[in-house]
């Protein structure tokens, strides 16, 4: 049977003592409880069952910077003293605790059926520090096992069994693990119940008694805080040794889950994935960068061919385009003449309107005289018919004459406007006679300029560049020199500067301190030695893995000081006034001389065993850094052996001679041995070993025996060929800066053809406008020639006239001879003459009438010729612009689109243009400016024609292709470039993101580490052995870590917790004396250690214990369970602890009321008082 007895002083918090009663399976008689565990290897970097949170890391800005933290120096003692990490800040507690003492998510109940090796067994557990003792095997870790499955984490979390059915007990078909969970404030506690199976690996919840899945109990643990997968909080028993194990890595991210700002991990989770984002985005923006560049280079190399070719399309279009302007400027040019001719055509043709107008009035007064006229005439034909043939007769002649005269008075009006035709067309000759011969001359006077020949010039820019060529050549010659001077004079410090590149990637701190030191050694009495990766050399290869095995990462950045003022000097310059400018810090040694231990083997013991020397024997360094060696770094103490050490045991039996030291470190091939002999019991020899890693710091920087002996051999003449390299240097530098000033004379005789050429093409290019012009002078003046004289036609017309005259003549002569019969007519018509004196009457006034009207008729004839004579002018002018309008509308149809809207806004500006001039002219104003307006003529448009189809011959054509590339490259560049700036932002944003977080996590993340180094140094100190704890910063944020340093005796220096490099003891020692460290900061509800106190010796688990006791036994402390196996006497004991005491054994009792310890306690000493006998008086 097994029982769990509870023991606990009354107390504020005292838990109901409880009695239970587990039954176990009897095997073959034996009352012997069985556990059956299944042991399975478990890989230690298999990440804990965590239920974590997302978290985006940005915090409001309003807090400002962080506050700067003090280093923490290392003393002469190799001891830590803690620095002042700013104002305190109230810690990150739990959840607030009920009035029964119970914080919520504590336990406060656990019954267990049927698991592992309990029947049935329910006890509950105080708020604060529960004890659970009892011998080996009898359920005590099985305790530890049903709080993690009973809360739904992993089996991997225990390190044991994999299978959830294997955690029932054997001989039993089912299980279950029942715990009771103390509720938020106000609120009912959670009974959490998961059932087992022996035949399945499923598992099921009950939650309140009600069916639950495992995510809502896995949500109910993250709101309680519950972290079982933290070793921080929960260490089972097969995980005690990989908390030593940890990565420096894991052990910050356990910690800040397990203790103080809730949201330290959210925040180191933000700095992680976006440092990650932040380089890989950096490297894309650099490769698209180069890629940019590479692209740019590329079309630059095209660009010439591509400009020439655009320059081709840019002639070719304006020839386009000049095609189109010219028909249509030849249009606008005849319009404005239709204008013109057509504002004459109506301005006569108003005049003979007007004129018509004008005689109307007339016309009709002679029409009524007319009609009385014919009245009259009646009666006066009643007398005069006798004389009416004759009259009638000298009344044709008359006609006759009139009608010639009127022929005449035409004749003599074509005479006069043929006249004038020919003056005209004789003035236009004259004029383009004139400009034929200016023109003439002005071509003459190009023609006589002699120009050079093109190929001439072209052969002689090639003999130029010849001779340039060697210039090039010698000045090309010069650089090298000059190169290969510097590259000799930069391989002579080689070697040191790879040593300065690796400190540099190692530590730019420790870099900036070095190039500081080397300029104020004037500040320092003795010499101080830079770091042992600059001043420490490895001359046989070999060696360097063992050397670099025996270094730290901070020893390797070390300064090591002769004498102390030198140290504090050195200290207070760079670690406290921070004269480089940033909180720098950097490690410094000194030590004052004193006797070292002796080697561990005498050269004959080493020989023996196949050792090679001591790692002393196998660096070169200043004399003064030997004592570091030997001091800090035992050099002279651990041996080494390249081919391995014949007699491994024999080589720990030598180390470990109490008069050597009593243990020292050994090297066989490629593994570290660590000896060292018990200081308690039989002292025996314990060995611990590792694998040596291949050198990476000493790799790169470690020269060859060979090669260094002989630079050695050279280093007394390398000064003078220093000196020797500068003078010729000058020497090259001045020959350069001559060749560059001959170089400069080619350039300007280039320039001077250049010239030349472009003078040759203004002439040509002048000719070919001038020959244009010539030619259409000549054309326009032939024409002209080519019309028919004017004289044949006047000498007709006058022919015509004389013609007329004679006639006229001759009707007169005839007329006169028919005077007397006019006499005699008038003599025998007297009567009938005075019978119609009143016909007559009205007959002359009708004849005076009459003559007015023909001579108002005259005028309106005249102007009516004048005006058909301009209408068939207008409709000639009319013809020849529609002429015009439809070829130019043809030429702009037939046009590219582009071309077409290139013209559309020309001719946009010009008709703007056009009607502001007419605005001006018409209003009196100032003509507006015709800057940015076509307004060329037709001959101009023309001459420009010539000149750019000159200019296209002496193009050469090029490749379309090469065109295509470049622009399309151009387009890629375009959108590289948007590209680039928009990641360029999007990595500013993420370093705000990055500091924003950065500024709330490692201030928090310090001042915890602080707290938690404070008490786990003071712990140290209670048992005579030093510790710290620090955070390791880096750049890439998932390699920050917290590094436990610990030392246990006082001839080691402070060494960084190792699964290999401490015992188990001391593992487990400074295990639970971070976990306490830790425990005042914790944020869980509760934590649990399991037989932590395993491998320490009394002094040490006494002190752990009262130190736990202390911590877990405050009135704010968080529940806390230990499980342990033995206890020392007399051990510290607090009211508010409770002791569970586990019994096994085959004689308990079945009654499951006993178990109560306090209860059998009080009972055997009521038993005791009255089994006294009574006194007797005497």
């Amino acid at each position: 049977m097994t029982r769990i007895a509870s023991s606990s002083k009354a107390g504020p918090a005292a838990h109901t003592n409880n009695q239970v009663r587990v039954k176990t399976e009897r095997d073959k008689g034996k009352g012997k409880a069985r556990v059956e565990e299944e042991t399975e290897d478990v890989d230690e970097n298999v990440d804990t069952y965590e239920d974590e949170e997302d978290a985006d890391g940005q915090t409001d800005e309003e807090g400002g910077s962080p506050r700067m933290t003090k280093r923490t120096r290392v003393n002469e003692n190799g001891d830590s003293r803690p620095g002042d990490y700013g104002k305190p800040t109230e810690r990150i507690k739990t959840l607030p605790r009920d009035s029964d003492g119970y914080i919520p998510g504590s336990i406060v109940r656990i019954q267990l059926k049927n698991f592992v090796t309990y029947d049935f067994v329910e006890f509950g557990v105080g708020p604060y520090l529960n004890m659970i003792l009892g011998p080996n095997g009898t359920g005590k870790s099985s305790i530890a096992c049903s709080i993690c499955l009973g809360l739904n984490f992993p089996p991997s979390v225990l390190g044991r069994a994999a299978d959830l059915n294997s955690f029932v007990k054997i001989g039993n078909e089912k299980g279950h693990i029942e715990m009771e969970l103390k509720g938020k404030k106000g609120q009912g506690n959670l009974v959490i119940r998961r059932h087992l199976s022996a035949t399945s690996k499923q598992s099921h919840f009950e939650l309140n008694g009600k069916p639950a899945t495992g995510k809502e109990i896995n949500t109910k643990m993250a709101e309680l805080n519950v972290q079982v997968g933290n070793l921080c909080s929960f260490l089972p028993q097969d995980k005690v040794s990989e908390f030593a194990q940890m990565s420096p890595q894991q052990l910050l991210r356990e910690t800040q889950r397990a203790a103080g700002d809730e949201r330290l991990t959210a925040w180191h989770d933000t700095l992680i994935n976006a440092g990650k984002e932040l380089k890989a985005l950096l490297q894309t923006i650099q490769d698209e960068s180069n890629q940019l560049q590479q692209m740019r280079e590329r079309n630059e190399g095209i660009e010439r061919d591509v400009q020439r070719y655009k320059e081709r399309k840019s002639i070719e279009a304006m020839i386009a385009l000049l095609h189109v302007l010219i028909p249509v400027e030849r249009y606008r040019q005849l319009r404005l003449q239709f204008m013109e001719v057509k504002t004459r055509q109506r301005r006569l043709h108003e005049k003979v309107k007007k004129l018509k107008a004008k005689n109307e009035p007339a016309h009709a007064l002679l029409k009524k005289l007319a009609a009385e006229h014919k009245e009259y005439e009646k009666t006066r034909e009643e007398f005069k018919k006798t004389a009416i043939a004759k009259f009638n007769k000298m009344k044709t002649k008359w006609s006759a004459s009139e009608k010639l005269e009127g022929e005449a008075e035409e004749l003599t009006s074509q005479l006069e406007r043929l006249k004038k035709e020919e003056k005209e067309r004789f003035r236009k000759i004259a004029g383009l006679e004139t400009e034929i011969e200016r023109t003439q001359t002005e071509l003459n006077r190009l023609y006589q300029i002699e120009l050079e020949n093109p190929e001439d010039l072209t052969a002689e820019a090639r003999g130029i560049q010849a001779e340039r060529a060697d210039v090039m050549t010698r000045k090309l010659e010069a650089e090298d020199k000059i190169k290969n001077n510097i590259n000799e004079k930069a391989r002579l410090d080689d070697i040191r500067n790879m040593k300065m590149q690796a400190l540099q990637k190692m530590d730019k701190d420790c870099h900036a301190a070095v190039l500081w030191l080397r300029e104020h050694k004037h500040l320092f009495k003795m010499e101080v030695f830079e770091p042992a990766l600059l001043s420490l050399t490895v001359p046989d290869r070999r060696f360097a893995n063992a050397i670099e095995a025996g270094i730290s990462g901070i020893q390797f950045k070390t300064f090591v000081c002769q004498c102390r003022e030198d140290s504090n000097t050195l200290n207070q310059e760079i670690n406290d006034k921070g004269v480089l400018g940033r909180g720098v810090r950097i490690a410094t040694w000194y030590r004052p001389p004193s006797q070292l231990p002796p080697p561990t083997m005498s050269r004959e013991e080493m020989a023996d065993l196949g050792f090679d020397g001591y790692l002393l024997d196998y660096v070169e360094c200043p004399e003064g850094m030997r004592w570091w060696l030997q001091r800090e770094l035992n050099f002279h103490r651990v041996a080494v052996s390249l081919n391995g050490v014949k007699n491994v045991s024999r080589a720990m039996e030598l180390v470990a001679r109490p008069e050597t030291g009593g243990g020292a470190s050994f090297i066989s091939q490629n593994t570290m041995n660590i000896v060292s002999r018990s200081a308690y019991g039989q002292r025996n020899v314990n060995n611990v070993s590792r694998a040596i890693r291949p050198a990476r710091v000493l790799a790169n920087v470690t020269v060859d025996a060979e090669v260094k002996r002989n630079i050695d051999n050279r280093i007394s003449n390398l000064n003078e060929d220093i000196a020797n390299y500068e003078q010729e240097q000058a020497k090259l530098q001045a020959g350069l800066t001559s060749v560059l000033e001959e170089d400069k004379t080619f350039v300007k005789r280039l320039e001077a053809v250049k010239k030349r050429r472009e003078k040759i093409t203004e002439v040509q290019n002048s000719k070919v406008k001038i020959e244009s012009k010539l030619s259409r002078n000549q054309a326009t003046l032939q024409q002209l020639k080519n019309q028919p004289s004017a004289q044949a036609e006047r000498a007709k017309k006058k022919q015509e006239l004389f013609g007329i005259t004679k006639k006229r003549i001759q009707i007169a002569k005839e007329y006169t001879s028919l005077w007397a019969l006019a006499r005699s007519i008038i003599e025998e018509q007297t009567e009938a003459t005075r019978a119609g004196i009143r016909y007559l009457q009205i007959g002359a006034n009708k004849a005076a009438l009459q003559e007015l009207c023909n001579e108002k008729d005259e005028k309106y004839v005249t102007a009516l010729a004048e005006f058909d004579k301009v209408d068939e002018e207008f409709r000639a002018i009319k013809a020849r612009s529609k002429a015009a309008l439809d070829e130019s509308r043809e030429v702009v149809q037939n046009a590219e689109e582009d071309l077409r809207e290139q013209y559309g806004e020309i001719e946009t500006k010009r008709a703007q243009y056009d009607r502001d001039l007419a605005e001006a002219e018409t209003s009196g104003t100032t003509p507006p400016s015709a800057e940015g307006v076509d307004v060329r003529t037709v001959d101009e448009l023309q001459a420009e024609l010539d000149r750019q189809q000159a200019k296209l011959e002496l193009n050469l054509n090029t490749n379309p292709g090469v065109v295509e590339q470049y622009e399309k490259r151009k387009r890629d560049i375009e959108v590289l470039e948007k590209t680039i700036e928009t990641k360029q932002k999007s990595a500013e944003k993420i370093e705000r993101s990055i500091k924003s977080a950065r500024d709330n996590w490692q201030p928090a993340l310090e001042k915890l580490v602080a707290s938690i180094g404070e008490k786990f140094s003071a712990s140290f100190d209670r048992i005579g052995c030093a510790g710290e704890v620090r955070v390791s910063q880096n750049e890439d944020y998932e390699k920050w870590a917290i590094d436990i340093l610990v030392k246990f005796r006082d001839t080691e220096n402070l060494q960084l917790l190792t699964g290999q490099r401490q015992s188990g003891g001391e593992r487990s020692l400074t295990t639970i004396l971070y976990l306490l460290s830790l425990t005042e900061e914790a944020r869980a509800p509760f934590s649990l250690v399991d037989e932590i106190n395993q491998g320490m010796d009394q002094r040490a688990e006494r002190s752990v214990h009262n130190s736990m006791v202390q911590v877990t036994c405050k009135a704010d402390s968080a529940q806390y369970f230990l499980i342990t196996p033995k206890l020392l006497p007399d051990l510290m004991y607090h009211e508010r602890m409770k002791i569970l005491c586990v019994n096994n054994g085959e004689w308990l009792p079945e009654e499951r009321d006993l178990g109560n310890m306090m209860k059998m306690i009080d009972g055997y000493l009521a038993h005791n008082r009255n089994s006294k006998p009574p006194a007797v008086a005497h």
